[in-house]
Parts: structure tokens; sequence; C-alpha cells
């Protein structure tokens, strides 16, 4: 058997993060401009390789606190990139994953000295290596997901008003929502808890803050 797997080729096997972010109310990106060959200057994922003592799953894991932070993050994996020329340096075959946070309660001194930054959806231009294929992919998902799943509420602060939500949902989807609709949806949402707290930031009579309820979800949603 050990003859069967030295005859075989051996390739290394990386993890690519699209890491989403809300920023100014705009869907980011968290991206590095890279110093080295292959693909030097270019923007690019944050990522790393397989390491022998750990799964795919585990080195997305180590990647995303490595540069945030933070654990028990919305972490999906989305796809594997094997296209035989995808990386000029080395055959690579890249599991991308996708993973949502919110940029007020990550470390930023870690990101700073991964040289690493938010950039705006609409700003992003073409990314290196297939890069710019693994966002697009990520994207579609996290739609799919927004319709279904409480996801939105990764990308949020803890207390929220109902505009925030909105256009959150607005941003990641690309349509337009009519408040009322909107708002008889959140209200019939078990989940969706109106606090006693007020933001006054936008104007002088202020907004109720909501927060989402995690445990209701699977009381309600997973029976």
């Amino acid at each position: 058997m050990a003859i069967f797997y030295n005859q075989q080729n051996r390739f290394i096997v990386g993890v690519d993060c699209v890491i989403f972010g809300l920023c100014n109310g705009r869907l980011s990106i968290l991206l590095n401009q890279r110093k080295f060959e292959p693909e030097k200057g270019r923007w690019s994922l944050m990522g790393g390789f397989v390491r022998d003592n750990e799964s795919v799953d585990d080195a997305a894991k180590r990647v995303l606190f490595d540069l945030t932070g933070l654990e028990n993050l919305f972490m999906k994996q989305v796809h594997t990139f094997g296209d035989v020329d995808r990386d000029t340096g080395e055959r690579v075959i890249s599991v991308c994953y996708c993973a949502l946070i919110n940029v007020d309660e990550h470390d930023h001194r870690r990101v700073r000295s991964h040289d690493a930054t938010w950039i705006d959806m609409d700003d992003i231009a073409e990314l290196g290596f297939d890069h710019s294929e693994m966002v697009a992919s990520s994207l579609r998902m996290i739609k799919r997901r927004f319709v279904s799943e409480p996801v939105a509420f990764s990308l949020l602060p803890r207390f929220f008003t109902l505009t925030q939500l909105q256009q959150l949902y607005e941003v990641v989807i690309g349509e337009t929502m009519d408040k009322r609709n909107f708002r008889k949806r959140v209200a019939e949402n078990p989940c969706i808890q109106k606090t006693e707290l007020i933001d006054k930031t936008m104007s002088r009579r202020g907004a109720a803050l909501y927060r989402y309820n995690a445990s209701l979800f699977d009381r309600y949603f997973h029976l």
C-alpha cells in the first residue's frame, strides 16, 4: 500500500478566505496586497497552506484567528479550486472558505500586522490568481443563505436599528426593499427583539435598537 501512495504525485493544499465585513454601511472584503511573486503587487485574499497535523477546516480557522483574533465565526466551505495553472509558483489546490465578521469586534492590530485592508466590494478590481472567482462564488452563497438563514446578524453589532438591518439586506442582495413590508416581516420574526435602548446618532428623536436572539431561532425554526 505504501508503494502505491509513493508512486502518486504530491500537491500543495491551501485555504483562501473570503472575509466579509460591513464598513460604514458597505459590504467590504479583507484583502492583502502581495509583496512577493507570484502576483506581486496585486490584491489577494487572505490564506495559507494546510499543515500536516490539521484538516482543511482547521487550517481555515487558524488563518481567520491569526488575522482577526476571533473564534466561532460564521464560516462555510464554498468550493475547491484546482486548475492546473491557477498558481504559477507551484501546483496548489485551494479550498475556498467564506466568513462573516463584525468589524467592530476583530483585532485591528492583528489585521495591520498582516498588512490587510478592508476594501469596498464596489472598489475591488481584478484580484490575483483565481481569487475574483472565489469572491463571486462566496457572494452567491451568502445571497442564498441571507434568504433562509440568520447569517446577516454575523455582520451587525450586537444592537442595531431596523434601518441598519434593512440596508444590510439591500446591500448584500442588491435590491431595494419596501420599508413597510420589511418591517412587517421583522415583526413576525420572534428572534429579532426590540430593546429599551435608543440610538440617537442619526436624529434627535432617535431609533429603537434591536438584538438577535439565536436561542429562539433554534426553538422556532429547528424543531
